[in-house]
């Protein structure tokens, strides 16, 4: 079975890195350039999982992360947030609001592949 990715991002560049990287490891990959769009999406049809930035217009990521585990619960979809906020206070806020793990831009190959194998996705 595929595994499903969204990923969330208010920069086509970055949801079209996301996406050939995530491709190219088997998954099947939507996108949604801000949290609204992302939760419509997630009603949808709910991926595995999220790879989720944080500065987006309409609804930010943090903000759609609590949307999203107030409808779905605290384990699924997995939540990756993919941020260049790097601070204590982002991080614990994101782990504590129900992300399983947190990815630093920019990215590479070897990153997101490596945090998505911490989380059992690869």
């Amino acid at each position: 079975m595929t595994r499903t990715c969204l990923v969330v991002d208010d920069s086509r560049v970055v949801r079209k890195v996301a996406r050939r990287i995530l491709e190219s490891n088997g998954f099947a990959v939507t996108e949604a350039a801000d949290g609204q769009k992302a939760l419509d999406a997630c009603r949808a049809s709910l991926p595995d999982c999220v790879l989720l930035d944080w500065n987006m217009p309409v609804m930010d990521g943090l903000s759609f992360l609590k949307a999203l585990r107030k409808e779905y619960g605290p384990d699924n979809p997995l939540v990756v947030f993919c941020t260049t906020e790097n601070d204590i206070g982002h991080i614990e806020a994101a782990i504590s609001n129900g992300a399983q793990e947190y990815i630093m831009k920019p990215f590479d190959e070897d990153i997101l592949t490596g945090k998505f194998a911490q989380v059992g996705l690869l």
